[in-house]
């Protein structure tokens, strides 16, 4: 067969698409709209790379380099910048107090002059947030005024928080608790440079985007093949008048593939619509500038190209199994049964590609990407080739029932094909999100951990300089709204003499209620002095803690310069306590010291801590304490405990497997949306000659119900059952134990499940007003 041959009947087709009429303009659009959609998430996808690399270019392009640099003299071009990071409710608001010490500083990217003291330039999200009513906690601790706003290259996403304020005296604070540095330059090109990811990682990363891209790959292969019924009549007019069998497929495959270049044109239009609303969206608290989503040239042709080529292929496959002759089309009788053999051919494979990397672990070197690739794409593609021979065993078992059942039935017996291909998709999502839970909760453990903190006795700490004045910032905290209890601490380490020590001691100063937070005290009075025993530095400094003994501090220790030496004598009345772990998992040892046994020379040396306790009552508690915090010292914020501490990576990647889920479930509901007015515009006149005939519309509703229950259900059981092997298989190549995680597979199933719900339920109204009298015209 030659290509002019080819192009030809090609091009008969898509002439068949466009100037058919009505029916033929209604097919092509459905197509298109399925495939659009479709293409517009693979496109999403091509731009993922460019978008995580543009993000990562803008964040080391403002860097400060606040992290392990050189010291700097000051000079014309330096500039003072110290962190001022804090969180409003559960999102991050980065900040920077700044200082010009020369007029060469350099201005933040972003920023077109420094802000004056007082004033802050703020990004267009904060300051959209500061002039809500929502921001009002906000604004109590951000008391400055704006000035400005930061330009988009000084932000990572457009919906970013972030302010830059103006401050004077930073230099003094660059020596006490406060994170900062002097600096000549932003940006840091060691930023980009991290350790290199450990194969489990890289494993998760390649099955996530296989997972994330297969449902879409079926829906457009589902898309391709809307109106088969209708074209198949068509079709047959064309035996009629002289074409042969394998023309007519050649002239169907031109329809599909005049809809899917529609398609492409469409998912262009949606991509470029979703590109400009990404400034407004925000998912998991990432957000992305428009001028991030730009695909890559090369990825997008492949796009470009390989829609196209899938729907003339997909085309032609499906109709070889149909008999199409110049008097009608053999699909509604009774079609041969589907053969199991090579259907099982497909997941086997998968296996067989996966089966050799069992065990490897993290320690084996790297996965071979080719190989998990394929075996993933193989297991999943599985499930669509099992899928149709699952529903028509089934259905074809099923008894009798009521009037809406047998109907719901017997349309399922006639056309299970055209069932299971609506639920393919959303079977294969279900599928690859079981695996990859179980995946996830297998791993965890290596990337997660319980922290150290103990979150039930504090939930927040703050660390206060050496010359703060310690009773009235704790009396601050106390007052502050929602604290329930505040244990405040206070260490030091005395030495065994003037000079350089050959010993230490580590001495904690705190009134009785906090020292029962670090020790088991018999009782406890003001003006007494307990020695510890329990500790695991019991050992060390030991002959210290006896009575009598003179412990030195050392000068350099204190933050208030001009100190002279300061001293500490055991007291003869010394009371013994048992060493109990503080809020932080830290045991204490050396000496407790209640704030009348101290002498007043001392108290400069003490490094003080609080742990607050809150009350998970009073709304917003955390950010009440984060107010009184800022109007202390806007460069100390309280540390918010968590219970789990994660990889770094590993929860970038569950953030990135959330965003690209919910992206993709928003294409699973559109297309079984298309696909499911699709089917019912196809039994048009059939519903409504039901209805003429007097069936009641309750019925018909109810059948509609059972058709899509039916294969979904069918199609969540394969799904479960493919995704759960696959699971176990992944977990065993990462060298870790098989479980099952049975919470994953219900929630996964049953959000499946949910989605067709919805469908099913928004696709009701046009069944009602397809199933009126007007359905039965004929043009």
């Amino acid at each position: 067969m030659s290509v002019g041959q080819w192009t030809r009947d090609l091009a008969m087709g898509a002439r068949f698409a466009f100037a058919g009429g009505r029916e033929g303009w209604t097919r092509a659009l459905l197509t298109a709209v399925g495939v659009g959609l479709g293409v517009a998430l693979l496109l999403l996808t091509t731009a993922i790379p460019n978008a995580l690399a543009e993000r990562d270019r803008r964040e080391e392009a403002r860097s400060d380099h606040t992290f392990s640099q050189q010291k700097i003299p000051k000079a014309e071009d330096t500039l003072i910048v110290l962190d001022s990071d804090t969180t409003f409710r559960d999102q991050d608001v980065r900040g920077r107090m700044l200082e010009a010490e020369g007029p060469r500083a350099p201005l933040p990217p972003g920023v077109a002059q420094f802000p004056a003291a007082g004033e802050m330039v703020v990004s267009p999200a904060l300051k959209e947030l500061l002039a809500s009513d929502e921001g009002k906690l906000l604004r109590e601790r951000l008391d400055y005024r704006v000035a400005g706003t930061i330009g988009e290259e000084g932000l990572v996403g457009p919906r970013e928080l972030a302010y830059f304020a103006g401050g004077t005296g930073l230099a003094e604070r660059l020596e006490g608790l406060a994170s900062g540095a002097r600096i000549d330059s932003f940006g840091n090109p060691d930023l980009g440079s991290a350790d290199p990811w450990d194969p489990v990682l890289l494993l998760l990363v390649l099955v996530v985007f296989v997972v994330l891209l297969m449902p879409v790959a079926v829906f457009i292969a589902a898309a391709v093949r809307f109106g088969g019924e209708r074209r198949d009549r068509r079709l047959a007019a064309l035996r009629l008048v002289g074409s042969d069998s394998r023309m007519t497929r050649r002239i169907a495959a031109g329809e599909a593939l005049a809809g899917s270049v529609l398609g492409l044109v469409l998912g262009t239009g949606f991509f470029l619509l979703g590109r400009q609303l990404a400034a407004s969206a925000e998912v998991f608290h990432v957000s992305v500038f428009p001028s991030y989503l730009n695909p890559s040239p090369v990825l997008a042709v492949l796009v470009a190209l390989a829609v196209p080529a899938a729907a003339v292929v997909v085309t032609i496959l499906a109709l070889r199994g149909v008999v199409i002759e110049p008097l009608g089309v053999v699909r509604t009788a009774k079609p041969a049964r589907r053969r199991l053999w090579w259907r099982l051919l497909l997941p086997l494979g998968g296996l067989a590609l996966l089966f050799p990397m069992v065990g490897q672990g993290d320690d084996g070197g790297e996965f071979n990407q080719y190989r998990v690739v394929g075996g993933v794409m193989l297991l999943l593609v599985g499930v669509t080739a099992l899928l149709p021979w699952v529903v028509e065993t089934v259905v074809a078992r099923l008894g009798s029932g009521g009037i809406a059942w047998q109907l719901a039935v017997r349309r399922l017996q006639l056309s299970s094909g055209a069932a299971a291909r609506m639920v393919n998709g959303i079977a294969v999502a279900v599928a690859g999100a079981i695996a990859l839970q179980m995946l996830f909760a297998g791993v965890e453990g290596n990337y997660t951990r319980a922290s150290q903190y103990d979150v039930s006795r504090a939930q927040m700490s703050v660390d206060l300089p050496n010359d703060a004045d310690a009773s009235a910032v704790i009396g601050k905290y106390r007052d502050t709204e929602g604290v329930r209890k505040v244990t405040a601490l206070s260490d030091v380490y005395l030495g065994d003499r003037r000079g350089e020590a050959d010993s230490y001691i580590q001495i904690t100063v705190a009134d009785c209620a906090s020292l029962r937070e670090v020790a088991t005290l018999p009782s406890c009075r003001d003006g007494e002095v307990f020695a510890v025993q329990g500790s695991e530095d019991d050992s060390e400094g030991a002959h210290l803690a006896k009575p009598g003994t003179t412990l030195w501090a050392d000068p350099e220790d204190s933050g208030r310069s001009g100190d002279r030496r300061a001293s500490f004598t055991v007291p003869q009345k010394l009371r013994q306590a048992q060493s109990r772990e503080d809020p932080t998992g830290y045991q204490r040892g050396g000496l407790l010291v209640t704030p009348g046994a101290l002498p007043e020379k001392l108290a400069a040396f003490t490094s003080p801590q609080l742990f607050l306790s809150l009350d998970s009552s009073i709304p917003d508690a955390y950010d009440h304490v984060r107010n009184t915090a800022a109007r202390l010292d806007p460069a100390v914020q309280p540390m918010t405990w968590q219970s789990i501490e994660s990889n770094d990576r590993y929860a970038t990647i569950r953030t990135g497997l959330s965003v690209g889920a919910a992206c993709v479930l928003a294409l699973i509901g559109a297309s079984l949306l298309v696909s499911q007015l699709e089917q019912l515009r196809e039994r048009r006149k059939l519903l409504s000659a039901l209805v003429a005939f007097g069936t009641r519309r309750r019925t018909l509703s109810l059948s509609v119900l059972w058709q899509t229950a039916i294969p979904i259900g069918l199609g969540l059981l394969l799904a479960a059952a493919v995704g759960t092997a696959l699971g176990a298989v992944l977990l065993r190549m990462t060298n870790t134990s098989v479980r099952v995680d049975w919470p994953s597979v219900l929630s996964m199933t049953g959000i499946g499940a949910g989605v067709v719900l919805v469908v099913t339920l928004l696709s009701l109204p046009p069944l009602v007003r397809l199933m009126r009298p007007d359905g039965l015209r004929t043009e």
